[in-house]
């Protein structure tokens, strides 16, 4: 899972009795446990239990322990928690999704830069 290096630190809170419209860029993590509407580019986004999201999302990684209705581009990583819901579209290069997490949308996997292929050579046996 993602949450311990991501979650120990958190720059931009939307605390659960918030709402906020708009477009937002944010340099570090941002943590969603209100609601959100309109599209966010961040480091990494965390949608907490309570939290919901109606836009794009642009980040390293996207942990979703609530709703998201958009699409997520994610250049690592993104994790769907057990009552977390994505309804859109996910391109990254891992996605997981945990037991009870919902998924509608569709996925396409990035791939790595660089293979991690490695070529075994044959032993000639003599």
């Amino acid at each position: 899972m993602l949450g311990k290096k991501v979650t120990d630190r958190v720059e931009t809170l939307v605390g659960v009795n918030t709402k906020v419209r708009g477009e937002t860029e944010v340099k570090g993590t941002l943590r969603v446990d209100g609601e959100f509407e309109g599209n966010i580019r961040a480091d990494w986004v965390i949608i907490g239990e309570t939290g919901r999201v109606k836009g794009d999302i642009s980040a390293k990684g996207v942990i979703v322990g609530g709703e998201i209705q958009g699409n997520i581009n994610a250049d690592e990583a993104v994790e769907i928690r057990d009552k977390g819901r994505v309804l859109g579209d996910v391109s990254t290069k891992k996605l997981t999704i945990v037991e009870g997490g919902i998924f509608e949308g569709r996925s396409f996997m990035m791939a790595e830069r660089e293979s991690k292929i490695v070529d075994l050579q044959k032993k000639e046996q003599g």
